[in-house]
């Protein structure tokens, strides 16, 4: 992957509270560890951006390698990365990653 490619991601990261590198948008998830992603956070009413890593194969690839985590959907707060889908869910059944958002001073929307 291209450094290009890595400041590119890291820009991102470091422009959004709470980001979500995601197969698809919001709106229109393209898989269902997506589309779970998505729902937690949308239960949890935090504000988000995301990335559809399905519109660049440069993104897609490279932050597989830039977090050393193979699967997409990948949630980043603050900077911070947290997880993919079943992180998050396990995160949000136990009420850690509510926790979590408060801790690093992300307000629901």
């Amino acid at each position: 992957m291209t450094d290009e490619t890595q400041a590119h991601i890291q820009s991102l990261v470091d422009a959004n509270d709470v980001l979500l590198f995601m197969k698809g948008t919001p709106l229109f998830p393209q898989c269902g560890f997506s589309n779970r992603a998505v729902s937690i956070l949308s239960h949890l009413g935090v504000a988000f951006e995301s990335v559809d890593v399905l519109q660049d194969q440069a993104v897609r690839q490279g932050i597989k390698e830039f977090s050393d985590w193979p699967t997409i959907p990948q949630l980043y707060v603050k900077g911070e990365f947290i997880g993919g889908s079943d992180i998050m869910m396990e995160m949000y059944e136990s009420g850690e990653l509510a926790q979590l958002l408060d801790e690093k001073g992300v307000s629901a929307a």
